[in-house]
């Protein structure tokens, strides 16, 4: 492809997201459907402007990374540790019921493969941490009791979920279930997860000597992007997914990462600030660009709508994602309304999910229509749950939480 026309196909990229992204938000909806619907417009589905060729293809790959390095940074492991057992119920059961529910489903009623089948039913285990904080944000519940245990249930969650992606990205490339490459690649990411903060607490010390001392601007950037990428490589040689990589620098970098880097920057908190503003433009750009080419790689013309495969597939999915979330919120005890809203809360996939669902499309264990039914299921997922809480709280708290947001507010 002429430079030219690569820089065209770009620009209406990052521009139809944007305006996509916008309509989304405007609507109500996750930003992230925005430019999925975006990917669908352009893409073969609609208007067929654009492929998705190589060159795409590796910036949706840095963008992945980028994402993933941003929900490491976003997560807060004293979060969990304050929530305690509630928070770990709430994961486990969130993460083994969807992935045993829709493993079976897609095994033994739909009669897909074992590997088709693990895709799918890990697909279902991810929860959207970024989704739910906006929510429990909007609606200011997220310092009420069932807000904190969902928060430390999602950082679980992201967690369980990135380890599972690097298991079933092994599955993907040995072509199949091997319990000896299974424990491999576990011994391989909990040595990677104890030495990268080791690394990284020595090379942010470096960082923030370099910062104090140096004229030329965008150290930051350049130096954590430096850092990302080759955590993404290093991963890439023990045999996990890249993104792994991008996770781990996130959570080693966190400011609210309690080991070891933690308390190395809880001396330093606006270095660690400096961090999360001066990329946060960096992963905005980047991130969308993932999202586009997910939209771009389905192709809904080429499925057969009038097939049950695909409409029973999706209704059985959609049920066991959300039946599956709230295992671990009936088992804690809190009152019916809490169990509801924290098992409603942590049903949304977004950007996770779609992760999982493109992982098994690159690596081609899923075929056209087990990812666009995988498609609906985590775009239902995503836009249907804000809602319900939405109602929920107005309906059963409104007048209440108003007036509790007042007091936290007039408090000194």
């Amino acid at each position: 492809m002429e430079t030219h026309v690569f820089l065209q196909v770009l620009l209406i990229i990052l521009l139809t997201a944007r305006i996509f992204a916008e309509l989304a938000t405007r609507l109500k909806s996750p930003s992230v459907i925005g430019e999925l619907v975006a990917g669908v417009v352009l893409g073969p589905s609609l208007l067929g402007w654009i492929e998705p060729f190589e060159a795409i293809k590796l910036l949706a790959e840095i963008g992945i990374v980028l994402l993933l390095f941003k929900v490491g940074l976003e997560t807060d492991l004293v979060q969990l540790a304050q929530t305690g057992w509630k928070s770990i119920i709430v994961a486990i059961g969130g993460v083994l019921l969807p992935l045993v529910l829709g493993a079976l489903l897609s095994f033994k009623v739909f009669g897909l493969s074992l590997l088709v089948s693990l895709f799918i039913g890990g697909t279902l285990t991810a929860t959207s941490i970024g989704i739910t904080v906006r929510v429990l944000t909007d609606l200011k519940v997220q310092h009420r009791p069932e807000g904190q245990i969902v928060l430390g249930a999602a950082v679980l969650d992201d967690i369980f979920g990135v380890v599972l992606l690097a298991l079933l990205y092994e599955f993907a490339i040995g072509g199949g279930v091997s319990l000896i490459n299974s424990g491999k690649v576990l011994l391989f990411i909990g040595v990677f997860f104890v030495l990268a903060p080791v690394a990284a607490k020595i090379i942010s010390v470096v960082f923030q000597r370099l910062a104090r001392t140096t004229e030329v601007p965008g150290l930051i950037p350049t130096m954590m992007v430096s850092l990302v990428l080759f955590f993404s490589w290093l991963a890439k040689m023990i045999g996990a997914p890249e993104m792994l990589g991008g996770f781990a620098a996130g959570l080693a970098l966190s400011r609210r990462f309690f080991i070891p880097l933690g308390v190395a920057l809880h001396a330093d908190p606006r270095f660690a600030r400096r961090i999360e503003v001066q990329m946060r433009p960096i992963v905005n750009l980047f991130t969308p660009i993932f999202f586009v080419m997910v939209g771009l790689s389905l192709n809904l013309r080429e499925i057969d709508w009038s097939s049950f495969h695909i409409w029973g597939l999706s209704l059985a999915l959609f049920v066991a994602a959300g039946v599956g979330k709230f295992a671990g919120a009936l088992v804690i005890r809190e009152s019916w309304s809490s169990r509801f809203v924290i098992g409603v809360a942590m049903i949304p996939r977004g950007e996770v999910g779609l992760i999982f669902a493109e992982l098994g499309r690159e690596s081609r264990v899923l075929d056209n229509e087990t990812y666009a039914a995988l498609i609906i299921v985590i775009v239902l997922t995503t836009l249907l749950p804000p809602l319900v809480m939405k109602w929920f709280y107005n309906s059963r708290f409104g007048e209440r939480l108003t007036f509790e947001h007042q007091v936290q507010e007039e408090k000194p």
